[in-house]
This record gives structure tokens, sequence and C-alpha cells, in this order.
């Protein structure tokens, strides 16, 4: 399986139908002309910068047309796309250009600036702005370099809230899997529209897209995430699913068009890249949504579990059953509760390892193929899934396992939190002991929460410090950014 072919097949098959929607500038592309525009992108690169098989390019542009044109040209090419975090600095990127051995960058005009910076930090060879000029004519003939399924399509860094990122291999073969399955997990169809809003150059987006394109859907793509924007534009483009993180679902719900709007078009949202809060799905299931709980990780795909509308309400909390051609396993770990173990994914739709991180490969990707994926889970005897926490959060106080993710999910039930993060700190008594940040809707103190959280968990996982912010440290995927959390502790501590 080529992920290449995708577009190239969609648009001989129906090269007439709607494809994309760019909401910045309302135009809209059928499959021809993305196919036309990806074809003619590939051709300058090969000709004017001299791009060939294996070449690592990266990307610094913001969503639309030209992002998209550049994936599908890497599948033409054959060459390694690198998506670039639009929010980090040249520094950062540099150490990403540097690590990849990065022979070209594409830029988009907003971030001239920050592409110019970063070909001066690191030894780029070759730049190219992504406008109209970028593109060849198309008047000769364009000859496709053959990729094989184990080749790598992308190169996608992780954002690095434990450490240095590092880079993903995505083969193509893990991009057309991911395609087939979340296409026939999710039941997509011709018929389908959905809205992105969340980056490109995020997982979450880059490689759940090809799904609908292969059915012959329609993306509608945002700029950058508007709330308002948003639901206006799924209800004036009638979309019919929508995917989001945690933080863009709860945000869409404080939004003023949020009770007026209609969304009777969406037969079901989904929910991925951290935990859902109940009192989040409770809102869009009283608007009489189906609210659906994914999970997938940049190293195995975005869509590695579902689950029916039925099930969505039967088995709340539940990321579901693994999908088609995935096998999940719970490896043990020591001290922990109620059958947990780590999670663990093996199947064509995981990527190859780490770039140049052999150490680390061989630590996550084991002999046998499974992916260890870091968190920890359950499961029911009807296969489903539950996420519990994550390995490398977990706090042992005084011998015994805490998952921060129950002591938050436990905040979240208060009407007055309405975000909340736990991490566990050094103590000298007991090893370590959990610390509470919290994001308020509405006066609370201290005392009051953890009056409410003792009536709801045990004695000793019960948070020995509470902090209140204004907002939580989240990462561009939307995830909270707990190593700043722990160091704004730290600086605490020693103040």
């Amino acid at each position: 399986m080529i992920a290449g072919d995708i577009l190239s097949e969609r648009a001989r098959l129906s090269p007439h139908d709607e494809a994309l929607l760019t909401v910045a500038d309302g135009r809209r592309y059928s499959y021809g002309e993305l196919d036309s525009r990806a074809d003619r992108l590939a051709q300058s690169l090969s000709g004017a910068l001299g791009i060939a098989k294996r070449d690592r390019v990266g990307i610094l542009a913001e969503n639309g047309v030209a992002f998209l044109d550049a994936f599908f040209a890497a599948g033409r090419l054959g060459f390694v796309l690198v998506p670039l975090n639009t929010r980090w600095t040249a520094s950062e990127l540099a150490q990403v250009a540097r690590d990849c051995g990065m022979k070209a960058l594409l830029y988009s005009g907003r971030y001239a600036a920050t592409a110019g910076e970063l070909c001066r930090r690191a030894p780029i060879g070759r730049s190219l702005q992504l406008d109209d000029n970028a593109y060849a004519r198309g008047d000769e003939a364009f000859g496709r370099t053959a990729c094989e399924p184990e080749d790598l399509y992308l190169l996608l860094y992780t954002s690095g809230t434990t450490g240095k990122p590092k880079g993903v291999m995505i083969p193509h073969r893990m991009v057309a899997w991911n395609a087939y399955n979340t296409a026939a997990s999710w039941q997509l169809c011709a018929t389908d529209v959905t809205s992105i809003c969340t980056p490109l150059y995020h997982a979450g987006a880059c490689v759940s897209m090809p799904s609908l394109f292969l059915l012959g859907g329609r993306i509608v793509l945002h700029e950058g995430f508007d709330a308002g924007e948003v639901l206006r534009t799924i209800e004036r483009e009638r979309c019919t699913f929508f995917f989001a993180v945690p933080t863009i679902l709860e945000m869409l719900t404080r939004a003023a068009e949020w009770p007026n709007a209609d969304l009777s078009s969406l037969r079901w949202c989904i929910s991925g890249g951290a935990p859902l809060p109940a009192p989040v799905a409770a809102l869009y299931r009283h608007r009489g949504l189906v609210m659906k709980e994914g999970y997938g990780l940049t190293e195995a795909g975005v869509n590695c579990f579902a689950m029916s509308a039925e099930e969505s309400r039967t088995k709340a909390g539940s990321i579901g059953k693994p999908m088609l051609f995935t096998e999940a396993r719970l490896a043990p770990v020591a001290g922990t509760t109620e059958g947990a173990g780590e999670l663990c994914l093996r199947g064509p739709h995981v990527a190859s390892g780490y770039w140049n991180q052999p150490a680390a490969s061989a630590a996550a990707f084991d002999a046998d193929g499974w992916l260890h994926t870091g968190d920890l889970a359950r499961a029911d005897e009807e296969g489903f899934y539950w996420i519990v926490g994550r390995l490398g959060e977990m706090l042992i106080s005084g011998g015994v396992n805490i998952y921060p993710a129950e002591i938050e999910t436990a905040l979240l039930d208060h009407p007055a939190i309405a975000a909340a993060a736990v991490v566990g700190v050094p103590d000298a008594k007991w090893g370590e002991v959990p610390v509470a940040f919290l994001v308020a809707r509405r006066p609370v103190t201290g005392e009051e929460i953890t009056t409410f959280l003792s009536q709801r968990i045990a004695r000793y996982k019960l948070p020995r410090q509470i902090e209140f912010l204004t907002e939580l440290p989240r990462t561009s995927s939307g995830k909270v950014a707990k190593k700043e959390l722990y160091e704004r502790w730290t600086r605490l501590k020693s103040a």
C-alpha cells in the first residue's frame, strides 16, 4: 500500500468532485485540481531544487492548500516530508533540521522571517516559498518516483513534553493502513464532510486527512482555531463528523455561537489526544450529539480504537475496541491495580521507529513488533479498553502507585473546575506526592476542593498542594505541558 497513490486514485475516479474548501479565502478545489497541483509542485521541486527520493524536506506553513500540495508531492517524488511546528522558535526548529539532515525547506510567506533565520542556523542547502511561482506549469510530462510500503513518507517530531523531541518514522505503509482502517472503522463514505482546525503539522490532522480523500469525501480546512468560525462553518457546510482534542471541544462550548449553532448534521464527534472530561462530554450529549472518545499516538496513527454510537453511551469513558487488523494487549506493570497494565499495540499501522535513535526505538518497539505506548490501560471482558494513566506520570507514594489521571477525572467532576492537571513531586517522607494545578470557572478554595475529593478518592491520593492558574500550559496539540508545571512547582518551592 502506497499512501502517495490515494489522491491520484481518487482523482482518477472522481476528478470533478469537491475535495477541499479553504475557509480563509473561500476557495474550493476538486480532486482533479488537487492532483494537478501536487504533480506540478513535485515537478518544480525535482527540477528547481533537485529534490529526490529519501531527501528530508521541511515544511513551515499554516493550514492551507499548499500544505496539502507538499504532502502529496512527497508521495510523488518519494522525499520525506518533515512538518515543522509553527510555534517553535528558529533555534528549536534548527535542532530538528540538523537531526534529520534536512536538505530543503518549504515555507509560506507568513513564516518567511523564521525560515530565513532557520536556514542561517542550520545547514539547509535550499529553500522555496510556497506561492504561485513554486509550481511548474505542468505542460511537460512528469514521471513519478516508485515507492515501496516501507519507504519513509513523513518524519513527525513529537512535541517533547517530557524531553527532547524524537522524529517518528512514518512509512507509506503506515499512512495507507491508517487511512483504510479509519475509513472502515468510522464507516466513512463519499458524502461525509469534516472540519479540520488543528495544525496540519500535527499527526492528528496530517495522518488522518487521507482517510476522507480515500473515499471521496470533503474537507473544510481552517487556517487556525477560532471557535465561532468553526461552529458557523459546521452549520454552513453541513459537516457530518468532527474530530478534536478536549481543549478545543471545551472551548467550542464557551463560544457565543454555541447555544444557537445548528449542529444537526453531525453524525458524531470524537475526542482524542488526551482524556475527555466527563462534564465536556455531557455538554455535547445534552445537545443530542454522539460523543465518542478515541485513542491514538504519533507512533501508531491517530486512530487505533473504534466504537459505535450506542457503545459510546453504554461504555462511556472507554476508547472502544482495537480497530481492524490491530492487536492490543496489556503488559504487566509492578504495583498496578484493577488489572491495569501498559497498553501495547501491534499492526500494519505502527511506525518504523525513531530517527537516529536506536536505543529509544528498541525500548518502544520490541522484537516481536509490539509498540509499548507508555499509557496505562485496563480492559473489560467484552474487549473494551480504558486509559487510566501514563506510565511516565505515575507516581509512587509510600510504595503505592497513584495515577494522576484518576485524580484529574475526580477534580473535573467539581462544577467550579474548568481544567485540571496533577503532577508528582518529591517528598521527604513519602517519596512522591501529588500536586494539583487548577483553572476555576468561579471562586473556590483549596479546602473546598479537598473536601470534595475526599468523598471520591482515597486519602493517600489527595493532592498535598493545590495551585490555581488562569490557564494550563499546553503543547500545540492541546496536551497539558506537565513538564512546565513541574518546573513551576520547583520555582515556587525554592522561592
